[in-house]
């Protein structure tokens, strides 16, 4: 009864998908200042000219005023797949919060609105999407489609990963990534976050199911979701406290600057190998801080959208 009571006082986004446009109209705005200048006015209209199409439909209204090439797109078009996985362990469910909104996040949170902005994103380019949520368990999936009703269910679904309390719950996402891989029969954009939380033991599977993913010619990104100023720079005060484990529950007491620079050069080192990993994978490899804010999740979108052509 404990937990139920503790389930029912979490409140997740009040409207998520207006704070997705907000986050995603705000980003639009911005765009002049980014490499992306000129694109902003036609966004749901236009996607970048790949050497090779057919030069039938280039915009050179719009080439005259961005020195760009851009193809006019058409409503029935849907060139990309897009599929967004969440991991939905414990650990991303840190620090825990009783509300959530765009100054008050959580890695669950963040990934959650920053998924929510990807979809208006793509919903605006007449694109379908998928999803794929996680935890010990395969908690929910939907393949890849485009309509209005999906993208309320997507939404609903985002909500409801984020209202539920968690606790010691584990989770070995490279189990789930190769679920994933065998739903995935086309060519499709794969954007994963998570906090990359897994033993050493785990990480050459974890690699495996990454490349799994890739075996389709699908192309990942990981966004490696993470809060900066606690789980990298470890930045508590000099008190003794108690840090405990969320996903096991095991604790430790101890003073924070008694091993913070040593946990900043095991971390930092940890994040680095994490890096030239993906490389080496040639899977996208993005931090994703939640206290930074959404401009490089949906910069590393459209960067990513504009190869996929």
């Amino acid at each position: 009864m404990k937990i139920e009571k503790e389930i029912n006082e979490i409140t997740g986004f009040k409207n998520l998908e207006l704070l997705a446009t907000q986050v995603v109209e705000g980003f639009i705005s911005g765009m002049h200042k980014s490499p992306f200048h000129g694109f902003s006015a036609e966004f749901a209209e236009h996607k970048i000219y790949n050497t090779g199409e057919s030069t039938k439909h280039i915009d050179w209204k719009l080439y005259a005023k961005t020195d760009k090439l851009y193809t006019k797109r058409y409503e029935e078009e849907t060139n990309l797949r897009c599929h967004l996985i969440l991991d939905n362990s414990s650990s991303m469910h840190y620090p825990p919060l009783k509300e959530y909104h765009i100054d008050s996040l959580n890695k669950i949170g963040f990934a959650a609105l920053a998924s929510a902005a990807i979809m208006n994103l793509l919903k605006r380019q007449r694109d379908a999407v998928g999803m794929s949520i996680y935890s010990d368990e395969y908690e929910f999936y939907a393949q890849e489609k485009g309509s209005e009703r999906h993208h309320q269910v997507l939404l609903d679904h985002l909500n409801k990963a984020i209202s539920q309390s968690r606790k010691d719950i584990q989770t070995k996402t490279y189990t789930h990534l190769h679920l994933i891989a065998e739903k995935l029969k086309r060519r499709t954009l794969i954007f994963l976050f998570t906090d990359m939380f897994q033993s050493d033991a785990e990480e050459q599977q974890l690699f495996e199911a990454l490349q799994h993913l890739k075996y389709n010619k699908h192309e990942v990104v990981l966004f490696h979701t993470f809060d900066k100023s606690k789980e990298l720079e470890f930045d508590f005060s000099n008190r003794p406290k108690r840090f405990v484990d969320v996903e096991t529950g095991e604790h430790v007491n101890l003073y924070a600057d008694n091993i913070k620079e040593s946990y900043e050069k095991a971390v930092g080192e940890y994040f680095n190998n994490l890096k030239l990993k993906c490389g080496q994978y040639r899977i996208k490899y993005v931090m994703a801080d939640v206290n930074e804010g959404f401009n490089k999740i949906l910069t590393t979108y459209l960067v990513e959208r504009s190869k996929f052509g």
